[in-house]
């Protein structure tokens, strides 16, 4: 092993916006938006007020996107920053995460379920109208 004591660690890689999108497939705006709400506060600045992307804000947006994905809420995702912002650990983020995957599936569960009636319903008067013709 090589000693590192005294070395500084090596930079993080630096992207911009756009390359961001890019690797991202999503639109420079969304990601301005999820800074201003406050899912994306980690973000630098060079001088001029261009912003400087990550590798950590890379995952970050990978994780909010998947979220986005699942069905979760930006207020469900805003909900996960501040415990992120206050605790600064995933073990006090991960179990909210289940809970708020648990819920929504459940939720789904009974979309479902209602959509099953629905067309049901729906089949069942076109049985009713197609008895008239």
């Amino acid at each position: 092993m090589t000693e590192t004591k005294g070395k500084n660690p090596p930079p993080l890689k630096a992207y911009r916006i756009g390359e961001m999108g890019k690797m991202l497939d999503m639109s420079s705006r969304t990601i301005r938006y999820y800074e201003e709400i406050g899912l994306l506060n980690t973000v630098k600045r060079m001088e001029g007020g261009r912003r400087i992307y990550t590798d950590n804000d890379l995952r970050r947006l990978r994780f909010i996107k998947k979220l986005k994905l699942l069905g979760l809420s930006l207020n469900d995702m805003a909900e996960l920053e501040r415990i992120y912002s206050i605790h600064r650990s995933n073990k006090k983020v991960l179990p909210r995460v289940v809970e708020l995957l648990h819920r929504h599936s459940a939720e789904i569960d009974n979309r479902l379920k209602e959509l099953s009636k629905l067309k049901n319903e729906i089949e069942s008067y076109i049985h009713r109208i197609e008895e008239k013709l």
